[in-house]
Formats: C-alpha cells, structure tokens, sequence
C-alpha cells in the first residue's frame, strides 16, 4: 500500500517573512510620519542633493538633517549615491520590499501635493542657480582649450557619426530640430543638411560664439543662435521633432528638470537624444573638464524620461578611451 506524505509547511520561514514584511511597513510609516521629512521628499522630487546642499535648503543643522536622512534612506525612501567625496540623496524608485511599492509611490505623490514654503523655494532655486553659475564659470574661462579636455573623456569623432546615425534613422528629415550645448558647433554640420531650421541653445556666451564662428565658416545659414538654459523664454514659442544634447547632462544642474523641460518642446512622436556618459570615477573630470557629474546610470536617464512623459527606444553604448562608457539614447513623445 502506497501512501503519499503532505509536503511540509515551512512555518518559521513563512513567520519570518511576515515578521520582515511588518517591520519594513513600520519604517516606511515612521520616516514619513514627520513635517521636516516631508519636506525632504518633496524637495528630492526635483533633484538629488548633497547633504550641505540641502542643509542650506531647508536651513536646518547638519547633524540633525543626517539623522532624518539616515531614517529616510533605512526604509527605503531615498537612496544615496557618492560623487567623490561627495554623497547625494534622492528619492528611491522602489520600496525595500516590492509589495510595499505601491505604498512608498503614495507617499511620495501625497508628500508631491505638498506647498514648499517661499523661504525654502528660494534658497532651492539658489542652490540649483549656484551649481549652473558654476557650469557657465568653467566654459567661460576654458572655452578655447575645453575641447582638448573633453577628449581625454570621449572625442566628438568617436560618438558623433553614432549619434548622427541614430538621429537621422528613420526617415527623421526636414522640421526642426534643437541642439543644446552645441560646443564649437560640429554637430551642427550633421543636422543642417536635414532639417529645416536648427536651434543651438548654450548658457556660455563664449562657447555660443565659436558655435556660430564655425557655422559662418561651413556656411550653414538655417540656425537660429540661443544664449540661455532650457528655460531660455524664446523656447515657449519654439516646438521642435527633435532635440540633440550631446555630453552636456553631466554640466546641467537639474537633470531631471532639464527633461521636463525639453519635452514640452517635442511636437507628438517628436524624439529626444541624449549623449553622455555612464557612471564612473574618474575624480579629475570635475576639474579639468568642470563635470558636475560623474556620469550616470542607464535607469537614471530612463527614469528621468518617464517622469517627462517620454518613452524609450533605441540605446547604443560605446566604450571610450581611458575607461569611460558612453551611452547613446533616444526617448520618444507620445
């Protein structure tokens, strides 16, 4: 006589899942039970910040702000990610425990319907106007040799035909299309041909110029020259098929901003095409080529383009010199 045994029941195992599951929902409903730590999520919706950086935002001292981030980044709110010596927070994508992602994303869209106070608004934008003074300091005074620095990291000739190619796929001819931070303007050569007028957007007047020096000296005569960010006035009136930023995110104060920005600029299936680095270590960056950033993660670029209301399509990745790795991204309109 054949008898079958039950299958045993891990009880322990099952009791301790439940034990952790409990323990992570405790620590995500403390971190969020506080005034000052609202804040801090609702101030890291823009951004990710260092902790003397947000000190000065929320003016509050640093010892007491790194235990309020010590509790956030323990339950899984933020996370941090290290620049040097330098440690920047923002908020995390998904909960320590994937159940409870559902949960951490209603926090955050209730801590979103939060009103930062003005004190706290100004001192932000200061800090975020701080970082691009910064930006627009280091082109200034290193216009004439920046491009040498710039390929010890990656040389225009070993990205731009890749991202020329990726751009121009697809039958994507005539309209308009807007460059940011056209360098000394090689670039431009590639899109005149295609489209019919081209933007060229740089907040460094000196580099601005040596775009339209090179410009008059290849006789391209559709380009419109603009002095100013993203958030440049003249681009309200300006709806564009697609946008080209070619290793300039890593110099942009605000990432994230900068992409809400340019997708209000796309007119529908318009495309946006990022060319920058990936993450590294690579410290002398920050003060041979005045990085602000030391590259970034693919899901960084992505989550970045979601948040926009843009959705992805092709990547291409390209190993440079030195160890760097450069990625080539599209991101389309809806």
């Amino acid at each position: 006589m054949n008898t079958q045994t039950a299958p045993l029941v891990d009880h322990s195992s099952t009791q301790e899942q439940a034990l952790a599951y409990a323990q992570t929902l405790l620590a995500l409903c403390k971190a969020s039970a506080d005034h000052l730590r609202l804040d801090i999520l609702r101030v890291l919706s823009r951004d990710s910040f260092a902790v003397l950086e947000l000190c000065t935002i929320l003016d509050y001292k640093q010892s007491g702000l790194s235990h309020h981030l010590k509790l956030l980044a323990t339950a899984g709110l933020l996370i941090t990610r290290r620049e040097g010596n330098t440690i920047f927070y923002r908020r995390a994508q998904h909960a320590n425990n994937h159940q409870l992602d559902s949960l951490q994303r209603s926090i955050f869209n209730a801590a979103d319907q939060l009103s930062l106070s003005p004190e706290v608004e100004q001192r932000l934008l200061a800090v975020q106007n701080s970082r691009a003074q910064r930006s627009r300091d280091f082109f200034n005074r290193h216009a004439d040799s920046f491009n040498k620095q710039q390929e010890q990291i990656a040389a225009y000739e070993l990205y731009g035909s890749h991202t020329a190619s990726l751009v121009l796929s697809n039958g994507n001819s005539a309209g308009n299309v807007l460059e940011v931070g056209p360098g000394e303007g090689a670039f431009l050569a590639e899109l005149a041909p295609h489209f019919t007028t081209v933007y060229a957007l740089d907040n460094s007047e000196q580099m601005l110029n040596k775009a339209q020096a090179f410009a008059q000296q290849q006789a391209l005569s559709n380009i419109e020259f603009i002095h100013g960010d993203s958030k440049h006035p003249a681009l309200k009136n300006i709806a564009v098929d697609s946008i080209v930023v070619n290793m300039v995110l890593h110099h942009v104060p605000s990432p994230a901003a900068m992409y809400s920005d340019l997708a209000q600029l796309l007119n529908s299936q318009g495309r946006l095409f990022i060319t920058d680095l990936c993450s590294h270590d690579q410290l002398w960056a920050q003060q041979s080529c005045g990085d602000l950033w030391l590259g970034f993660e693919p899901e960084d670029l992505s989550n970045w383009a979601e948040s926009a209301g843009l959705i992805e399509g092709q990547s291409v990745y390209l190993t440079q010199l030195n160890g760097f790795r450069v990625q080539i991204r599209e991101f389309i309109k809806p």
